[in-house]
């Protein structure tokens, strides 16, 4: 079934929804408010669309994918045996606060109008014979490098970021499009689509879904003497939460264990795995005045990519969920470290981020797959054709560079028929591990092919706007001999993702003694 249909001219009042730009103040943290809308669309929900579609149609705003200056940075998985290829959807929360409705829930009247932040990131990955889901979320604070933007409506550029900055404010540089060449440019995942929703379609869809349980394990109220907190008060045990209580619960950070954002995106996990169960069993959903009203304020809140801007896109990818079995449903956050106030992704991100690139499963459940060499279906040019620039990055935080490692392993390189290899013999830079880049796809081939003669793993063959020819990158994991040996890759979920499966009905948040009421 395909996702991605040939338009027709969308009907009168379809569109982008324009973004409010400024200067305002970041205010207060928001939630991740995509919960709803990954539910939504699990479910199969959106089919109620047909009742209204024209109508329906024109209720959704779409915004163009991606709007970086890499936007192939990131190659598409290649189909399976069977042809099936693997989805990957960005899920986004908007914390803009451009509406009376939004200002009202959003508090922090110094940021009306002011520019929109990120604070909901979440990566769902569907795996490409639908058997499987992977949910990756990142934190808001993360700090990464943002990529050069353009924003679509205005021709604004946003140049790319020379430090680290928090993820959340990729939003404000250009639109949607613009966190989703940032997630790319981090992980190397390609990217389908993605959807985003603000504060106040967070409370119209809870209210058109009815009630969700979650549970506490003591009573709660998230409040402190100075004014922080969402307001949530729950009883101690399980109760079953919707509208305005549900962004509360999702909102809240102090009274959740340590009060970080971590213990909050734990939370809105299991609220997200509960209305996924919730909604697979209710067969009150069959109401069509209910589905109706889920349609409309489903459509409402979007705003989608043009690969999503009808109800039938929306629908036909419904179906291609609803085919993941809850059971099959894991959900996670990238493992990271502090930096100060802020966080950054760890080795165990590159893990988590090399599984969902290779469609492995997060629950462990794949059954085991041929492992094959290191091949490709692009053609290579012949050995003694192939450019390749060798780089020494075997300098680390407490060894000083392998003098002269680059020009033994061009020398190895020439000896093998590579004849073009030349070594680069400026300053020595830092590499964790061997990696070999290229700048276009027409180097694909070229470039799996040098890895295939060294032993590299596929995994460390990545495209790269910032090399002009194949080049490889000789790491700190090859610092001596002239054979490389790639170092193991565990194909198991690091233990710091914190992963919750879709179907454990156990779950219950932990109260912080100092919120019980």
């Amino acid at each position: 079934m395909s996702l991605t249909p040939q338009a027709s001219a969308p009907p009168a009042g379809h569109g982008r929804g324009r973004r409010k730009k400024g200067d305002g103040k970041r205010g207060r943290r928001v939630l991740r408010w995509s919960a709803i809308v990954l539910a939504v669309v699990i479910t199969g929900t959106a089919g109620a669309g047909y009742l209204y579609y024209q109508h329906l149609n024109s209720n959704i705003k779409n915004d163009a994918l991606n709007i970086g200056d890499e936007k192939d940075r990131a190659a598409e998985t290649e189909a399976n045996a069977a042809g099936q290829k693997p989805l990957n959807i960005l899920l986004i929360g908007s914390d803009a606060r451009d509406s009376a409705e939004n200002q009202k829930l959003g508090g922090a009247k110094d940021t009306f109008n002011g520019t929109p932040l990120a604070d909901v990131q979440m990566l769902v990955h569907v795996s490409a014979d639908r058997s499987n889901m992977s949910v990756v979320s990142m934190p808001r604070d993360t700090l990464l490098q943002i990529p050069k933007c353009t924003d679509p409506d205005d021709g604004t550029v946003y140049r790319a970021t020379t430090t680290r900055t928090m993820t959340n404010q990729s939003l404000g540089r250009g639109g949607p499009g613009c966190t989703v060449a940032t997630w790319e440019k981090l992980t190397d995942i390609h990217i389908d689509h993605f959807m985003m929703i603000d504060f106040s379609g967070v409370v119209s869809m809870a209210d058109a879904i009815g009630g969700v349980p979650v549970c506490v394990d003591a009573n709660i109220y998230s409040h402190t003497s100075t004014g922080h907190g969402s307001g949530l008060k729950l009883e101690e045990g399980t109760t079953s939460i919707k509208g305005k209580q549900a962004l509360q619960w999702l909102r809240t950070r102090y009274g959740f264990e340590d009060g970080s954002d971590l213990a909050r995106a734990r939370a809105q996990h299991m609220y997200m795995n509960s209305m996924v169960r919730q909604l697979r069993k209710n067969a009150s959903l069959s109401n069509p005045g209910k589905l109706r009203n889920l349609a409309e304020a489903a459509t409402k809140a979007l705003t989608v990519d043009d690969g999503l801007d009808t109800v039938k896109k929306l629908y036909d990818l419904a179906g291609e969920l609803k085919k993941v079995p809850t059971k099959r449903i894991t959900m996670t956050t990238m493992p990271n470290r502090y930096v100060g106030a802020r966080v950054e992704p760890t080795e165990d991100a590159d893990t988590l981020f090399r599984l969902v690139r290779e469609d492995i499963a997060l629950d462990g459940k794949d059954k085991k797959k041929a492992t094959t060499e290191t091949t490709t279906s692009d053609e290579a040019a012949a050995d003694d054709k192939i450019g390749i620039t060798v780089e020494n990055g075997t300098r680390t935080d407490t060894l000083a560079p392998v003098t002269g490692r680059a020009s033994t392993v061009a020398e190895l390189l020439i000896g093998k028929g590579f004849t073009k290899a030349a070594a680069d013999r400026t300053t020595a830079t830092a590499a964790e591990k061997t990696l070999i880049r290229y700048p276009s796809l027409d180097l694909k081939g070229d470039a799996l092919r040098v890895a295939k003669v060294l032993g590299v793993p596929s995994s460390s063959v990545k495209k790269s706007t910032d090399v002009s020819g194949v080049t490889l990158v000789v790491g700190a994991d090859w610092r001596s001999g002239t054979a490389y040996e790639a170092p193991k890759e565990s194909d198991k979920t690091p233990s710091t993702a914190d992963a919750i499966n879709g179907a454990d009905t156990t779950k219950c948040m932990h109260v912080n003694p100092d919120y019980t009421w």
